[in-house]
């Protein structure tokens, strides 16, 4: 079995894995060779003889980069984790230093997330040069296969859903906050449900027809008139700005779009859910002294656990 092994070795050069992680991460030949040091016609010629050993083009070009074929999704579900491995033999964990180390973290999170994490990371990492943080936007539904298909390194939402072989860590609790312009609403707070019925609502959904508002109004009998919806939390806080209408927001980001906005942030005037943001990431990676640097410092750089907005948080 040794024999066969070796032989089959000799045919593959094993840095060229390396290669194809970085391809698979950074979606960009460019940026991939900027990642391991390479030129990029090193790079280019690595991808070739890729595409070689498995037989199949395994990145093809578009307008922003490269994106994987689905043979190349189907590799980086074994290759990921074996070059973990083999990192791990090789180095034996070696400590993972952001001082010296030239590395982009991917994070997959929604907009709201992005307003609530984003400021709190770039701020600890301003002092590192060599780190850069990508964020595309994700769901609790997507963030488990762009795990997998090695598009993030971290996905970050409320209650993930995820497989065994995933793993995750709650960050923070959340609920939700009514967003309005006193300038053009000149209601009081706490709003009254009479007020919050009253007026015009913006809603975000992904299918643009109910949200979990709609959901507690429905139970008590009760509805909203909603002028427009949104798929971003920002978009719909950015609107506020000129539209005398409410919005009913994760707390989270409604304390960064108060601030930033110039916008009353209240209590709801009903009862809605409370929730957990956690982050997600793939279990053979848990032990990577890199990863376990970017958990901690999404921990450390997040908001504390959800507060009400009317004693201090928007």
């Amino acid at each position: 079995m040794i024999d066969i092994y070796e032989t089959e070795f000799r045919k593959a050069d094993l840095n060229l894995l390396v290669v194809f992680a970085a391809l698979l991460r950074e979606r960009s030949v460019t940026r991939a060779a900027a990642a391991l040091h390479l030129s990029q016609g090193a790079t280019s010629a690595a991808l070739g003889r890729l595409r070689v050993l498995f037989d199949d083009e395994l990145f093809t070009r578009t307008r922003g980069g490269v994106e994987p074929t689905p043979r190349a999704v189907e590799l980086a579900r074994r290759v990921e984790p074996a070059l973990g491995l083999i990192h791990g033999a090789v180095t034996d964990r070696d400590p993972f230093d952001p001082t010296t180390a030239r590395r982009t973290f991917t994070l997959g999170m929604s907009d709201d997330l992005e307003a609530a994490l984003l400021p709190g990371l770039l701020e600890a990492t301003s002092e590192l040069p060599g780190i850069r943080l990508a964020v595309r936007q994700a769901s609790r539904n997507t963030v488990a296969d762009m795990i997998d298909r090695s598009e993030i390194d971290l996905g970050i939402a409320a209650a993930p859903a995820h497989r065994a072989e995933h793993r995750s860590r709650a960050l923070f609790t959340s609920d939700y906050t009514c967003l309005f312009n006193p300038r053009l609403l000149p209601l009081r707070t706490p709003l009254a449900l009479a007020d919050y019925l009253a007026h015009p609502h913006l809603l975000i959904s992904y299918d643009g027809r109910r949200g979990i508002v709609d959901d507690v109004l429905e139970a008590r009998g009760l509805d909203r008139r909603v002028i427009a919806s949104t798929t971003h939390f920002a978009g719909a806080a950015l609107q506020l700005a000129t539209l005398p209408a409410l919005a009913t927001v994760p707390t989270h980001a409604a304390t960064v779009y108060a601030r930033l906005l110039d916008l009353t942030a209240t209590v709801p005037p009903l009862p809605m859910p409370t929730y957990t943001v956690s982050a997600l990431w793939h279990g053979s990676v848990s032990d990577d002294p890199a990863h376990l640097w970017l958990r901690n410092l999404v921990e450390t750089a997040g908001p504390g656990a959800g507060t009400s907005p009317d004693r201090g948080d928007g």
